[in-house]
């Protein structure tokens, strides 16, 4: 095993790797098995579902085992690494953090003092590391802020995954920024900033479709959804919300990443928020569809879809999986929603789907599995720990790390639940694993690990 602490090589230093095409490698909610990709350019993957047809992955390990290198993040963050050819970003916070006065004093307008945190100043990085060696290559300071707005306890400054393609990466950081970069020499090419009240911080990961930058900004304040044009930053459209009831503005807020379906006949982009689930066109932001889910807020995962349903949660209050049908126009409230389950739903995890079987992780770290079709409960068990982290599917078997630093190896089951292996590394995860050239990429709250080889 190699231990590196932030160590800075030059560009030249690491080797050209052959890119792998992925353009023709299209989301549809009518594929069964997931897109092959040698790259991990999004939060869950090429497909947006966390599953991926990378082969010979670890199994086993450990701090003193099937480890290849070991490096140590500066600051912290929640985002979900990326990887291009030879390089991983991801994104880091650096906080000063204040006195114990002077943190009673920030706080001292929010409702739950007792679960916010504040920084005194925080500077937003991006991050670059060499693949093989894990070696930090660039460390580029994107925003700095005094004072930031407080977040929850279990969030941090940079929890939203950033977003890459050939040549350049996209990071986001909610109200705090959003950045295009240089890929190759982690020069600032624009930025760009859509001031929200996340309330308890940022969340929701940027998604790229074509020339766009899709933004998700749904806020205790304001609740829209926003297209940026990549080259350039500006605002390609700007889409409202649909009308929330209540005047709570805290259960008007949610944290969702889009993800992209195609019902057939057309590309769509499905995004949660509070009370509403919207269908959009993503070239143009207008609504196609939505769905009233009840009084659901602070949606968090990321949906997932398979022939041509789509699976959203609903998020805190009482959560909720909702199956819903990906066609139609309008208001399809009554219309496509199959079933809805609300038994041992996450309301941090995003599901995932292998073959006919719908499995999900609640945050106290009970994992169930149900009938994709009909929401019918299969089987459900106890992982042991917390969650945050998404469920990873490759190889043939999932994974799922907990915020206790144990990754749990199944064998997916129609039947019951068939742990392989538990491995545990110190730290927390709340990033979500990414299988690369027959290695995991795992990051913890303080490291980041290639496992394997």
């Amino acid at each position: 095993m190699r231990d590196n602490f932030a160590l800075v090589v030059p560009r030249s230093a690491f080797p050209l790797v052959f890119v792998y095409l992925i353009s023709t490698c299209l989301i549809s909610t009518r594929l069964v098995s997931p897109c092959h990709a040698e790259n991990w350019p999004d939060f869950r993957g090429p497909d947006g579902q966390g599953r991926s047809n990378a082969q010979e992955l670890p199994v086993h390990w450990s701090e003193t085992e099937n480890i290849a290198w070991k490096t140590a993040i500066p600051g912290r963050g929640w985002s979900t690494p990326v990887v291009w050819e030879n390089q991983i970003w991801l994104t880091t916070a650096i906080e000063k953090w204040p006195s114990d006065d002077r943190k009673a004093e920030l706080l001292k307008s929010e409702k739950q003092p007792g679960e916010r945190q504040v920084a005194e100043e925080v500077a937003l990085h991006a991050q670059c590391y060499d693949l093989d060696s894990g070696l930090l290559i660039h460390d580029i300071e994107v925003f700095r802020h005094q004072t930031p707005a407080a977040i929850h306890k279990l969030n941090s400054y940079a929890s939203p995954s950033p977003t890459i393609e050939e040549g350049r990466v996209y990071c986001h950081f909610g109200a705090f920024g959003t950045a295009c970069l240089d890929a190759r020499s982690g020069e600032v090419i624009w930025r760009q900033t859509l001031p929200i009240q996340h309330g308890v911080g940022p969340g929701s990961s940027p998604f790229l479709y074509h020339d766009l930058l899709v933004i998700v900004c749904d806020g205790m304040d304001q609740q829209f959804v926003a297209a940026l044009n990549k080259y350039n930053g500006e605002i390609a459209w700007k889409t409202n919300r649909p009308p929330l009831s209540g005047s709570d503005g805290d259960m008007h807020k949610a944290y969702c990443t889009p993800l992209l379906v195609n019902d057939g006949t057309r590309d769509q982009l499905v995004i949660p928020g509070a009370q509403w689930v919207v269908s959009y066109n993503p070239e143009t932001g207008d609504p196609l569809w939505q769905v009233h889910h009840g009084r659901g807020f602070s949606n968090v995962p990321r949906p997932v879809a398979a022939n041509g349903i789509v699976y959203i949660c609903t998020g805190f209050g009482t959560a909720q999986l909702v199956a819903i049908r990906a066609d139609g126009s309008g208001d399809v409230t009554e219309t496509n929603v199959l079933w809805k389950v609300a038994k041992k739903v996450p309301t941090m995890p995003s599901p995932i789907i292998v073959g006919d079987q719908l499995y999900m992780v609640d945050d106290e770290g009970v994992v169930s599995c149900l009938d994709a079709a009909s929401g019918k409960s299969l089987w459900a068990g106890r992982l042991g720990g917390n969650f945050s982290a998404s469920p990873l599917f490759a190889d043939g078997r999932l994974y799922f790390s907990s915020r206790n630093g144990t990754t749990t190896v199944m064998e997916p089951s129609a039947t019951k639940l068939e742990k392989i292996a538990e491995n545990a590394l110190d730290g927390q995860f709340f990033a979500s694993p990414v299988p690369i050239a027959g290695s995991l990429i795992l990051r913890t709250d303080s490291h980041l690990y290639r496992i394997g080889p």
